[in-house]
């Protein structure tokens, strides 16, 4: 003890530093804590990550699980298993109205979903063949959910320390089979890794969620081009399981959701509806969600492209009524040159168009401009036929009148056949004049009508 008094005091210090640290937090090899009051028990920590393992081991272990089986019902009953879905639209990218499917069946899927199959097939074909309609096509870029109740993946949680096991082999859990029945393309997002996952959590609920890009058939009818409106459809159906084993929900709340930044270069997306479109054939009766996606065609692009240019068309062949009768080389070059660039026009219009029977709102827009520019080159025509006439009209009662005044006295000859020369070249003049005002009546009304249409209708 003599010794100890004797040792330097920074010593001293140094020990009775280190010997409080490790009195108030002393770490044990086995992981125990033991920090703060020495009278509690050991508390082990505990690596949650190692215990997914071990969590996921048990519950999908091969003589536990079986992913062939479909879950049960409702409560453990053996109903049907319901499957709950949403859906988050990221993109739109095209919707394209300038492909028309060469076969019907392309556009089948999306009328044949009905309480008869045959019925509606039947009408799909008589809405082909009489033209009504056809197959157009848009692509989406959505995040696809859905979510549904596996009482055999229940596991404990820890207390919340464990709230969800995350998987990325769908193959290992059971999995509904639906599909997309108007679909003409489709893939799964790989880039850096595969966009999907399956999150289980402790009391058995499953969500399965993927990104996918979509190109799918879109029937559209082009009667009132391009003031029209285009339903198109993204339709998910069972492909094996019938009600009696699975059915589709829409999940509660927001079940189609849209990414606000959404931009369209030639639609408008005014709004989306959600519904359910079962459909009976001869092997049962299968459950099917629909959403019809609601777009409006914008009408400035054609203004600018379509309807100004027309409109300058149609003015600038008025221009020969203005124009002297007799200069001919003008007036013919102005009418040929307007009535030619409206019909290349109308051409290129019913170009970037599918073929189809009936008559369209831009057909009739572009026939009745089509009628002004050809009617303004059929005036001249008039107007030249008339002068000549007008002029052979004056040169035989000139001739007349040379004859007569040969046999009449110089006193009787007055101001006669002056006048009647004046009338006779006035007249052409009158015509002009004529077609002038009822050419730019009838287009003040025309347009006036096609106004007052967008105004009503639109």
């Amino acid at each position: 003890m003599a010794n100890f008094k004797e040792w330097p005091s920074f010593l001293m210090v140094f020990l009775f530093a280190h010997f409080a640290q490790y009195c108030c937090n002393r770490i044990d090899d086995d992981g125990c804590d033991y920090s703060g009051n020495s009278k509690h028990r050991c508390v082990p920590k505990v690596n949650y990550r190692h215990k997914e393992k071990e969590v996921l081991d048990q519950i999908l272990g091969p003589g536990s699980y079986d992913a062939r089986i479909r879950p049960s019902g409702v409560n453990g009953t053996d109903g049907p298993t319901i499957v709950h879905i949403n859906l988050f639209v990221r993109s739109i990218m095209t919707i394209s109205d300038n492909k028309m499917a060469t076969l019907p069946a392309l556009c089948l899927s999306t009328c044949w979903y009905g309480p008869s199959a045959e019925l509606m097939i039947t009408k799909c074909l008589d809405k082909w063949s009489s033209g009504q309609t056809f197959c157009g096509e848009y692509s989406v870029q959505l995040t696809f959910r859905e979510q549904w109740m596996d009482e055999r993946l229940k596991f404990n949680d820890y207390n919340g320390k464990m709230k969800y096991l995350t998987l990325t082999e769908a193959s290992r859990v059971w999995m509904p089979d639906l599909f997309f029945s108007n679909e003409k393309e489709g893939h799964f997002h790989n880039i850096i890794m595969p966009n999907v996952y399956i999150r289980i959590f402790p009391n058995g609920l499953v969500l399965y969620s993927i990104r996918i890009s979509l190109t799918l058939s879109c029937p559209m009818n082009l009667k009132l081009y391009p003031l029209d409106r285009q339903t198109c459809s993204l339709r998910m159906v069972s492909y094996g399981w019938t009600t009696d084993d699975l059915v589709f929900l829409w999940k509660e709340g927001d079940p189609v959701q849209v990414v606000k930044n959404l931009h369209l270069p030639r639609f408008t997306l005014e709004k989306f509806l959600t519904d359910y479109c079962n459909s009976k054939t001869n092997t049962g009766e299968y459950s099917c969600l629909k959403v019809d996606l609601l777009f409006k065609r914008e009408f400035s692009y054609y203004l600018i492209q379509i309807y100004i240019p027309c409109c300058m068309l149609v003015i600038v062949s008025w221009v020969s009524f203005w124009l002297d009768q007799s200069a001919v080389p003008a007036r013919v070059s102005l009418g040929v040159t307007t009535l030619l660039t409206m019909a290349t026009q109308t051409s290129g219009i019913n170009a970037s168009l599918p073929p189809v029977s009936y008559t369209k709102a831009i057909d009739v827009w572009t026939g009745v401009c089509l009628t002004f520019v050809f009617g303004a080159l059929l005036e001249f025509a008039l107007v030249n036929y008339a002068s000549r006439s007008d002029t052979h009209r004056d040169d035989m009662s000139k001739k007349c009148d040379l004859e007569r005044t040969a046999s009449m006295d110089v006193g009787d000859y007055e101001d006669g056949p002056n006048s009647f020369n004046m009338v006779r070249s006035n007249s052409t003049v009158s015509i002009d004049r004529a077609r002038r005002t009822r050419f730019v009546r009838s287009a003040s009304f025309t347009f006036q009508l096609f106004h007052s249409y967008i105004v009503i209708r639109f």
